[in-house]
């Protein structure tokens, strides 16, 4: 319901709404204050000392600009390794499998590209740290219903929030809605939308158009770990030169599966290229 909405019914709902924030009171920490639970619920996400950090196999299917690629994924303490089984739903030829066969082993007898994919890990799990701690800054939040041990806050943008990165001037101009689970404070889900237009250095270094989009689901795949299952991505803007920019992507997690905390590069390129000959042999 918006805010129009709600101050035309205001009267009726009252009775109705007073009730059921009272329940969820009871369920979740910090409900008088949206910002809080917001915090908190960060801060959980931040926070993973107390949790055994785990690796999984899982199938990526992949869509960029429209195409698509499914892969496995297999990931270990320095990175993920993954090998593609499928292009647009086809599955790879003879000669396409050699390849992959061949990539895989590369890059398990080469330190170099194993460190490239340490140093990846790492930059996208900082900036990934980063997005979440500009989250309760950047946004005003209001509750907006609940469903089961879920609830539901919509944001938008914090007036006197100061982006300190690109990153954080797009993020800034959003808004939409996150859901919550309320008994273990973990982002279940988070839907963006660009209300303006962002420009960088005033549109010399490019913009993106208003109106772009972002989701991202997440989905408990064992007790206390949480894991994106679904990302959509759809941006349009131009670029340095005015250079026209398209981010359509879509990415399904799936079929997540426990692989020892310690697996190495090698280690799953081994499993992969096991994996890649039970196929064959099918």
């Amino acid at each position: 319901m918006t805010i129009t909405q709600s101050r035309m019914m205001f009267a009726g709902v009252m009775l109705l709404l007073v009730p059921r924030m009272a329940l969820a009171q009871s369920r979740a920490e910090a409900w008088l204050f949206p910002a809080d639970l917001v915090k908190t619920v960060i801060r959980n996400e931040l926070n993973t000392s107390d949790v055994r950090e785990m690796r999984w196999k899982y199938l990526l299917v992949k869509e960029v600009d429209g195409k698509q690629e499914t892969r496995e994924v297999v990931e270990t303490k320095s990175g993920s390794l993954d090998r593609l089984i499928a292009i647009a739903g086809t599955p790879l030829t003879d000669g396409q499998q050699r390849d992959e066969t061949e990539r895989i082993l590369r890059l398990s007898h080469n330190p170099e590209e194993q460190r490239k994919l340490e140093q990846t890990r790492r930059r996208d799990a900082e900036q990934c740290n980063a997005f979440l701690q500009m989250v309760p800054d950047a946004f005003l939040f209001q509750y907006a219903g609940e469903s089961g041990d879920l609830i539901k806050l919509t944001f938008n943008p914090n007036p006197v929030f100061r982006p300190p990165s690109r990153e954080g001037k797009v993020l800034h101009e959003m808004a939409g809605e996150i859901w919550v689970d309320a008994k273990q404070q973990r982002l279940v889900s988070i839907n963006g939308q660009l209300v303006n237009e962002v420009k960088f250095a005033g549109g010399l270094l490019g913009h993106l158009e208003k109106g772009g989009q972002f989701a991202v689901k997440r989905a408990e795949v064992a007790p206390a770990h949480w894991e994106v299952t679904e990302m959509t991505v759809n941006m349009r803007g131009k670029a340095l030169l005015f250079k026209t920019i398209s981010v359509q992507q879509r990415e399904l997690h799936r079929n997540f599966d426990r692989v020892p905390d310690d697996l190495t590069i090698s280690d799953a390129a081994a499993l992969l290229l096991k994996q890649s000959l039970i196929a064959a042999r099918r």
